[in-house]
C-alpha cells in the first residue's frame, strides 16, 4: 500500500488524462453518516443488555454491507429472545430520529467535488445503501448535482465486496474499469474497487482495530490528499 501525505486543498486542479471516471462510495467516504448510525445501535441495544463496547465493535464489522447482510448479521448477533426484523427497524428509525437536517460531509469533501466537477470529471456514485435513501441523502447533502449516476445496492446482481457495483458503473458510464479511479473508506469496498480493477485509494473511517488489508490500494488520510496524491489536484 502507498500512502499519500496529509495535504491542504489550494483550489487548484489539474484534469488529469489518465483515468475516464471517478467512482465514489458513499457513507464513510462522503457523508459522515457511520457514526450517527452507530450511535443510534447503542442507543436501542443497550436497553436490551448489549454493552457499548460491544455493540461498536459489531457495528464496526458492518461498514461496507449491504442491508441484506446487515439484517443477516444482526440475527446473528442479537440475544436469541430478541425479534431482529423488528429491532433492525426500530434502529434506522432512532438513527433517522436523532437527524436533523442533511447528513454532515466527510472532511474536504465540500472543497474537492466542486473542482473536480469544474474540471469536467466524469463522477458515480456506488453505494451499498439502496436507492431511495441514497438519493435522497446525496440531494440533501448538496451532492448528487455533482455525480453523472448513481449505482446504488439495490439495482445491482452482488454487492461489495464483490466488484459487481463498480463494473456495473462503468459499463453505464461507457468507461473501462482500469481507466477508472475509486474511493472507499471500508475494506470490503476497496477489495469490489480493486476487483473491478480501477486505481483505488482507501480513505479508512469507522472500521475495525486491525491493518488494511494489502490489496494494493493507496491510502489517503481524506479525499483531497487522495485526489492530490493522484495528481488530480
Amino acid at each position: 500500500m502507498k500512502k499519500w501525505p496529509s495535504t491542504v486543498c489550494n483550489g487548484l486542479i489539474t484534469l488529469a488524462k489518465s483515468y475516464d471516471a471517478l467512482l465514489f462510495d458513499m457513507d464513510g467516504l462522503l457523508l459522515d453518516s457511520e457514526r450517527a448510525f452507530m450511535e443510534a445501535l447503542v442507543q436501542i441495544g443497550e436497553p436490551i443488555g448489549v454493552s457499548r463496547e460491544e455493540l461498536e465493535a459489531f457495528f464496526c464489522t458492518l461498514v461496507g454491507t449491504s442491508a441484506q447482510v446487515t439484517g443477516a448479521r444482526l440475527a446473528e448477533f442479537l440475544p436469541a429472545s430478541v425479534d431482529a426484523v423488528a429491532f433492525e427497524r426500530s434502529w434506522r428509525q432512532a438513527n433517522a430520529d436523532r437527524r436533523s437536517g442533511a447528513i454532515p460531509l466527510r472532511p474536504k469533501v465540500a472543497e474537492v467535488l466542486p473542482a473536480l466537477a469544474e474540471a469536467g470529471h466524469k463522477m458515480a456514485v456506488v453505494t451499498s445503501t439502496k436507492r431511495a435513501p441514497a438519493l435522497e441523502h446525496l440531494e440533501h447533502a448538496g451532492l448528487l448535482g455533482y455525480f453523472q449516476l448513481v449505482v446504488a445496492g439495490d439495482e445491482v446482481s452482488a454487492n461489495k465486496p464483490d466488484p459487481a457495483p463498480y463494473l456495473q458503473a462503468a459499463r453505464m458510464l461507457e468507461v473501462d474499469p482500469t481507466r477508472c479511479a475509486a474511493f472507499e473508506d471500508s475494506d470490503l469496498g476497496t477489495m469490489a474497487a480493486i476487483g473491478a480493477g480501477c486505481t483505488t485509494t482507501q480513505i479508512p473511517d469507522l472500521r475495525p482495530p486491525v491493518p488494511l488489508p494489502d490489496l494494493g490500494q493507496c491510502v489517503a488520510p481524506d479525499l483531497c490528499a487522495a485526489m492530490t496524491g493522484l495528481g488530480l489536484l
